[in-house]
């Protein structure tokens, strides 16, 4: 075969593989901002939103997995673990704040990888809820959030794997930073309830 004929052969390959890639790159784009709305409603309260957000989020990563057959290269690239890990998220986020249990990666269809990383940034949701919760003094239902955050911590520590497998170690010490602060958090807010308890007891006698 002619050198020419090789580098043509090779340049329509290529050529198709960056007309995957291009529309790979959209419909992640489009699963990260439906990830995104999702989470913004979930904590509005709007449960509805946010599963039609994600409900068209999935039909895309559906898509995403199929046309991606191919270029198993593009698959496991940078920008589809990004994406997967943003849907993971708001998924798993939503299932909590419904009281229903956890989709699995593979009723995602996602890969197992990108759910445990998307699964170290959904305590990060947690504390927003967290924090939402004591905005609005409801500190009983904040603590619960909290034993659930150290649950899920305790799961994620379990793991112990190389990098190049799945880069777990980097959630792992944002986890244990945010529960910290999380304990921070509701130790001062429980600390400060216990005074204006007393304070309204003392006040209460004094009359």
């Amino acid at each position: 075969m002619e050198l020419g004929e090789i580098v043509g052969g090779i340049k329509k390959a290529l050529d198709k593989a960056d007309a995957a890639r291009e529309e790979a790159l959209r419909i992640t784009r489009e699963i990260v901002r439906l990830s995104g709305d999702a989470v913004k409603a979930i904590h509005r309260g709007d449960l509805e939103k946010a599963r039609r957000r994600l409900e068209h989020a999935r039909k895309l990563v559906e898509m995403l997995r199929e046309s991606l057959k191919p270029y198993p290269m593009l698959y496991y690239s940078g920008y589809v673990q990004s994406a997967h890990q943003e849907f993971v998220e708001a998924t798993l986020l939503l299932a909590y704040r419904e009281g229903r249990e956890f989709p699995s990666p593979w009723e995602l269809g996602v890969p197992e990888a990108d759910y445990l990383l998307g699964l170290g940034d959904f305590i990060g949701e947690l504390r927003r809820h967290f924090l939402l919760l004591l905005l609005r003094g409801e500190i009983g239902e904040a603590e619960g959030v909290y034993r659930f955050m150290e649950e899920l911590y305790e799961e994620l520590m379990t793991l112990e794997y190389p990098a190049g497998l799945v880069n777990i170690r980097t959630k792992q010490d944002q986890a244990r930073h945010v529960l910290e602060r999380t304990l921070e958090d509701l130790t001062r807010a429980k600390l400060n309830k216990s005074l204006e308890e007393k304070l309204e007891a003392a006040m209460k006698d004094g009359l």
